[in-house]
């Protein structure tokens, strides 16, 4: 397929793909960011993107004004479309503020099924603000995630330890100076029969429990070193911080905005490196609707995957093609090559 990049009225776009492209149910990743309601219009001054709406001077960028129910009608229409184009194994990333994000919420349970709701990101947008104001400082906004599907794809993202993670998760050091915890080699229920419930060593499980696996695995792991045994005679399996990828990643991210946004309301690269690797694959088509300065179609080039950006604003237009530009050809990284379509 042919990288798109679509300049227009998303709906449009959207039904583009799927009655003249024939991509109904191909889209294995779709992310948005889209207006958050907030009534008022963003503006670009002298190259420069304002971050807050209503700003005074400028040309307007895109304007936010629908709210409330129209709100939920305009996203609501969208959604079903997106939908249609993804594919069974298809994920959908959904960025929103806080104010309405839980209405958004209610209507994505209504459109993709309450059971394919996997998570309701925190995303840490900013520094504390010191401002007085009646309420919480808000550094925060969301990201709901929901897939089409149980198959969707999912390539588990780990993060780096820190160095006070390993000093609390592998407090132990052997003589090498490696660190390292032990953890338990039984697990919860009982076996009859079966090779996780005979003796290691001449010790079985504690009752109700069974070996985690077989003992001869056990017994190559002891003759290995990997297994701990205490003063009391107790087994524990060996774990070194240097053999692990890292830690699973949770539902807070911190990924700040751009300080000096090129296009207001400009998405994190990692962010969406992150959200791109996690959910499509290689050869995988993505597709963001409300594709702003291009962050997710970025991030889907150099990851290796195929993209279709939508938007119908001239800055967007300008800011996509110059962020595009930016991408370091090498080995791994090929040039851009995209089709602009104009609706």
């Amino acid at each position: 397929m042919t990288n798109l990049l679509i300049k227009g009225n998303n709906t449009q776009g959207l039904n583009y793909l799927l009655e003249n492209r024939k991509l109904k149910g191909k889209i294995d990743l779709v992310y948005i960011d889209p207006p958050f309601a907030t009534n008022g219009n963003f503006t670009i001054t002298n190259g420069r993107a304002s971050t807050i709406s209503n700003s005074r001077n400028g040309d307007i960028a895109y304007s936010d004004k629908l709210i409330g129910k129209e709100f939920i009608g305009y996203l609501r229409e969208r959604l079903i479309l997106l939908k249609e184009l993804l594919s069974e194994q298809g994920s959908i990333y959904l960025h929103i503020d806080y104010k309405i994000g839980h209405y958004v919420k209610v209507m994505m349970d209504e459109v993709f099924g309450i059971e394919n709701f996997r998570n309701d990101i925190t995303r840490i947008k900013c520094n504390p603000k010191n401002f007085d104001r009646l309420g919480y400082g808000n550094i925060k906004d969301l990201i709901l995630f929901y897939t089409k599907s149980s198959k969707a794809i999912w390539n588990e993202p780990r993060e780096k330890y820190t160095e006070k993670d390993i000093e609390k998760l592998f407090p132990k050091t052997d003589k090498q100076g490696r660190r390292y915890t032990t953890v338990p080699i039984h697990a919860p229920g009982e076996t009859e029969n079966g090779k996780t419930n005979q003796p290691f060593k001449g010790i079985m499980p504690p009752e109700g429990r069974h070996w985690r696996t077989d003992v001869e695995t056990l017994e190559q792991c002891d003759k290995k070193g990997l297994i701990e045994w205490s003063s009391t005679g107790n087994p524990r399996k060996i774990i070194f911080a240097d053999e692990r990828e890292g830690k699973r990643v949770q539902d807070v991210w911190e990924y700040k905005d751009p300080q000096y946004p090129a296009y207001p309301t400009e998405k994190s690269l990692e962010l969406l490196n992150l959200i791109v690797r996690t959910s499509s694959n290689p050869d995988s088509i993505v597709l963001d609707c409300f594709c702003g300065s291009g962050t997710t179609l970025k991030s889907a080039q150099i990851n290796g995957r195929k993209w279709i950006g939508i938007d119908q604003s001239e800055h967007a237009l300008k800011a996509i093609i110059e962020k595009l530009g930016t991408i370091k050809v090498d080995l791994f990284t090929a040039k851009p090559e995209y089709e602009i379509i104009e609706m």
